[in-house]
């Protein structure tokens, strides 16, 4: 069968996809173990566990089908790794905590909290380096961006709603939101500034990659 040089990178490019994702699933895996506080959308999907049968993963996946569908007046179109995305790092989270005990310590509770930081920023890095596509909760902000609303401006109404929300719903809110909050960034854009694979042209151009000014961050999956 023959494939298109294109095919043919993103094909490459798949393996790595799935190890960030899977990075990505896990660090938030232990920052549930850890319970010293979420991340916005993990800390709804959290909250939605509490008040359903859906399991946390579960809760994030039928979230991350639904921001999609949002994007369909937004006119986003998603690429294999949004798809992906949205199944792969619920599967891994709720696989994840099955393996995973609770931390037996404080002291074992912050290296969870702040390892999974570390693990998601990595992850992120990887996912966002193949350009196989941006996270749903991503290109809703890019979205609306393009309709005049500026992406910071976007990311603090939707999130501050979402926090909200998780809070009401009982997901757990703490250091480890702030933590989260304040070093996601920075950790994307080292790991980022590494493993970006650059843009899959359909020529032979070469591809451009991202700039150490990059404000790329973690979609919260």
């Amino acid at each position: 069968m023959h494939l298109t040089p294109y095919t043919r990178e993103v094909l490459k490019r798949f393996p790595t996809l799935l190890v960030g994702l899977v990075l990505f699933g896990f660090g938030i895996a232990l920052q549930v173990r850890a319970n010293l506080g979420l991340a916005p959308w993990e800390a709804m999907h959290q909250g939605i566990s509490f008040r359903t049968p859906l399991t946390i993963g579960v809760a994030g996946i039928l979230t991350g089908v639904m921001v999609l569908l949002v994007w369909i007046p937004l006119r986003q179109r998603p690429g294999i790794g949004t798809l992906v995305n949205v199944v792969v790092i619920g599967l891994v989270i709720d696989g994840s905590l099955i393996v995973l005990g609770e931390a037996p310590t404080t002291l074992w509770r912050w290296t969870f909290m702040l390892g999974g930081i570390v693990i998601i920023g990595l992850g992120s890095g990887i996912y966002i380096g193949t350009r196989l596509g941006p996270g749903p909760r991503d290109g809703l902000m890019t979205g609306l961006a393009e309709r005049g609303i500026s992406i910071r401006l976007a990311r603090f109404a939707i999130e501050g709603a979402v926090l909200v929300l998780g809070w009401l719903l009982g997901g757990a809110i703490g250091v480890g939101t702030v933590a989260f909050t304040v070093l996601i960034g920075p950790i994307v854009q080292f790991f980022l500034e590494r493993f970006d694979q650059g843009e899959i042209v359909r020529t032979a151009a070469p591809s451009a990659r991202l700039s150490s000014n990059s404000s790329a961050d973690a979609d919260e999956h």
